[in-house]
Order: C-alpha cells, then structure tokens, then sequence
C-alpha cells in the first residue's frame, strides 16, 4: 500500500476519494483496488486557500513506480504487543477508577486473560448520566457520582475531544481509535485531524467498552470507593475497598484528577508524590456563528462547527491559553465538592447548541502555592469554595465586558449552560495577578478573533481541573515507589484528555504484560 500525502482539494460536501487518488497517480480509477482516508483536515488560513486536504492510503498494483515526493510506502502501523512474561499473577489485578486510563488497561489485560477487578466509586453510566441531569436541574448533588467521578470518567461529559500532540510510533493512539470504533464510534475518527465523539455518542461507547471486557472475564463493580491500601515490604499486599479487603500484587491507580480524598490517603502512607504546574482560569462563552465567521472564509453550511485555540504571553511572564475549546457545546456544572463549584465544557456529537465555550486559563505552578504534593489541591479548593459562595451554589457568571471594569453584570439570559447560574463578580474568585493575565489575554485573543471580547462575551468560572496537580512518580517499569502499585492516567499526572489518558492505560498494562503472564 502506498500514502499519497497532502492532496488539496476545494470544499464541497461529497468528495469522490477515487478520483482524487486516480488523478494524483495519474491512472484509471479502474486500476485502485481500494482507497482509505487516512487522514483529512480543513485548511482555512485565507479565502485563496480555502480546500481539504487529505492523505490517502491506495492498493494498485506495481506501487513501487508511483513512489516519489508526497507518494511513500505505508510501513506497518498496527499495535503489536511486546513479549510475555514468565513471572505467574497469581492474584488478579485490580484497576482503580472506570474513567479512559482505568477502562482500557483493565480492557487490555481481560483481553489477555488476566481476569481483572475494576472498581469505580461513581455509579454505571445509565443512572450516573440521571444523577448528573439532576445536579443540573435541581442542584442536587452526589458526592461519588457527578461529573467528574463515575463510568467514562470526567471525560464522558465533556466534548469527547480525541485529538493529541503525542508522537505514537507504537500504534497505540490507532488502537484506542479502533477499539472505540468497534464500540460504536463514528469511523471518521480514524482520519479526521481534529476527531471527537461527543458526549452522547461517548456514553453508548463506554457501555459496549464495559460489556466487552465483561465478555472477557473482567469483573465491574459501581459505588465501590477504594479508602486504604495495604503495603508490607514495600509491595502491595491489599486493597480496601467499601470496607471489604481484597489482596493482589498489582494495583493500577487510575484515580482521575479529583481524587483529592485518594490523593491524601496515598500521601499518608507515604507513597512518592510531588506537585506539579497545571493552569486555572474561566470558561468564555461566544455565538457560534460569531466563531465561523471568523475561522472560515466561506461558511458552508455542512462544515463542522469552527474551533480555535489561542496562545499568549503575559506582562507577568505567565502563559495565557485557550484549553479544551467546544464547538456548539454548553458550559456545565461539574462540582465534585461538598462546598465547592468548578465548570467544564461539554459538546453533543452535532455540535449545535449555538454558541461557542472554551477555557481560557493562566499557568500556575509551585512557586504560586508551594511545593507539598498537596499543595496545587489546597489552591483548587480554595477558588472553587470562593466559587460557590458567590455563586450562591451554583455556576458564578458575568458578561467579560463587566469582568474587566469589575462591576456586576445587570442580566444574562442565553441556553448555553447545563446547571443553575447566579449573577456574580468573577474578580472575587482569582488572585490579582490571574485576573490581569486573563483580562490580558482575551484582550488579546480579539485580534485574533474579532468579537473575542465583545459585548456577546460571557465567562463562567472556575475552570480549575484543566490537570491534575499532583504527580504519582513512578519508574520505568511504571511502579510506584510502592512495588506493584501502578500510577495510570491523567489523575496521576502523566496524561492529558481521553486519548493520552486511553494510551498511558495500554502502556501500564504492557508493563504488567511484560514482566507476568496470566495464571
């Protein structure tokens, strides 16, 4: 199979994918005997270069006298596993948290006969996604199943943003692709630069993802909160969880980044922890139509719902960005806290609530709040609990054109938001020196995006999870400095959104893989 990169073409809805390969070669469609999309983007920098681009994988016979610049050899890309070990698991694996980490290494390791225990704090996805809409509606909340704990994990109410920066010569990001595919993805996943799922069609995924490792001899087990561990020699010997002791010699702690009760019960049994930078800022609301306009040069009514992200500096020094951008999403309540509130952005697969949310948020880092491994959490707590008080319990919001002159904003009435919103003054939330990146910033982001700080500009804050601020250390082999304790995913620091936090899953259980076979 060969790859024809870089094939530019105009936008229209229906590409014939044959013919663009038939013309690059310069051959009779006749003579392709299959033609797959591997990849397919938008270049809309100006009007003049308005047009798709694609790279194309072709069967034809005789490829090698097509190869020249732009034309390659396509190697193989699939996922191969390493090499088994010899060491006997005598003791079942047990997976700590059911969010993309904790789902797909316990997939991982069913599919390879270790017979996996995953236990989640939160409820199954059916009655968590009824006891979030009951949080949104009548502020009713659950402290072990919200928006952050729970099946799917955070990410289940979110856009379902699948795009990464990561390099992946393993095939492992293809892999995680696939496997949501076969769980009832959209296929265009696989080549599409920017790929999402959705909120909606992510939780049907995650249902297939659990009755496939169930299939495979994985056991799932709900409202089922992990509240001690058990190490002797410096090994794990046991895991307590909802009062019942279980004994095993792996533990995979793929905990997401809220588990600040998990966090501090592993400080206290001293397991190597350090804090780590992340960033804090607010939510910006915008019309979506007010986005297209801006990011196309022509506004085709089946092209997707624009998006943008944007970067800047401050006077300060600080980075300014924006951070999970949805297109035709919605700003949601996504407390996890007795006394707290932060906010998310969610997207439907469509995209098409009308308006336009994403983070834009300022780097912290130690320095700002010190440099225990608990410290980032204290700094968490303490804007989230500033939050709630102003907000009256509920999703603080203002117009940006208020924020920047501190005032109060006099009303607010848009469809952009899941939970209950209280007018309030969003200064109060943020240390000063957050408050001027911010204003900076979007200041800024107006030259970029006309309108960026207009009068249709709504923020809503906190958005304070951008990242875990905690770090689980943990070795080569992927140990913690506990034996057999596996820190996995972005709770443990070493993942970023659904896809990266899906891969460090597969990473830990190759490490697993690598050194034991299954009984």
């Amino acid at each position: 199979m060969i790859r024809i990169k870089n094939i530019k073409t105009e936008i229209k809805e229906n590409i014939d994918i044959y013919e663009l390969a038939s013309k690059k070669l310069k051959v009779n469609k006749n003579s392709l005997k299959k033609v797959i999309i591997h990849k397919k983007a938008i270049d809309a920098r100006s009007k003049y270069m308005f047009s798709y681009v694609f790279d194309l994988d072709v069967e034809i016979d005789n490829e090698n006298i097509f190869l020249k610049e732009n034309i390659i050899k396509v190697e193989n890309e699939e996922y191969v596993l390493p090499q088994m070990g010899k060491e006997t698991l005598n003791k079942r694996p047990i997976v700590i948290g059911a969010g993309p980490a904790g789902l797909f290494c316990t997939f991982c390791l069913a599919k390879n006969g270790y017979k996996p225990i995953l236990f989640e704090r939160g409820e199954k996805i059916e009655q968590r996604v009824k006891t979030v809409e009951d949080l949104w509606q009548n502020n009713n909340f659950a402290i072990n199943s919200n928006v952050q704990f729970g099946e799917g994990g955070a990410g289940t109410f979110s856009d379902g943003k699948l795009n990464t920066l990561v390099k992946d010569k393993a095939g492992r990001m293809r892999e995680v692709f696939k496997i949501f595919v076969e769980c009832g993805a959209p296929e265009e996943i696989l080549y599409d630069s920017k790929p999402h799922i959705g909120t909606d069609i992510l939780r049907k995924v995650v249902i297939n993802l659990r009755e496939k490792i169930i299939s495979m001899g994985g056991e799932i087990h709900y409202n089922s909160c992990m509240e001690d561990i058990i190490v002797e020699n410096n090994k794990i010997k046991s895991v307590i969880v909802s009062g019942k002791c279980i004994d095993t010699d792996v533990l995979v702690l793929a905990i997401g980044h809220s588990a600040r009760d998990t966090f501090k019960m592993l400080n206290n049994k001293k397991i190597y922890m350090e804090a780590k930078p992340f960033a804090v800022g607010i939510r910006i609301i915008h019309p979506q139509k007010m986005i297209n306009e801006n990011q196309y040069p022509i506004n085709y009514s089946f092209l997707p719902s624009a998006s943008y992200k944007l970067t800047y500096k401050s006077k300060s020094g600080r980075g300014v960005y924006s951070f999970c951008m949805c297109p035709g999403g919605y700003v949601v309540n996504s407390r996890s806290t007795i006394n707290g509130i932060c906010v998310n952005g969610m997207s439907n697969y469509k995209r098409d609530s009308g308006f336009a949310n994403s983070a834009i948020v300022v780097t912290v880092s130690p320095e700002d709040y010190g440099n225990n491994p608990l410290d980032g959490i204290s700094f968490q707590e303490c804007l989230e609990q500033k939050a709630y008080n102003i907000g009256n319990g509920v999703i603080p919001i203002q117009r940006y054109v208020d924020y920047k002159n501190n005032i109060l904003s006099e009303s607010i009435d848009i469809d952009a938001f899941k939970g209950k919103t209280h007018l309030a003054n969003i200064n109060d939330i943020f240390p000063k020196y957050i408050n001027e990146s911010l204003k900076e910033g979007i200041d800024y982001f107006n030259n970029k995006i006309n309108g960026f700080n207009g009068d249709t500009s709504v923020i809503a804050a906190p958005e304070a999870r951008t990242s875990s601020p905690v770090r689980i250390v943990r070795d080569e082999d992927f140990n913690s400095s506990v034996k057999g304790i596996f820190p996995c995913g972005e709770g443990a620091g070493y993942a970023g959104g659904i896809t990266t936090s899906a891969m460090d899953g597969i990473k830990v259980f190759e490490s697993i893989y690598k050194r034991y076979k299954n009984k």
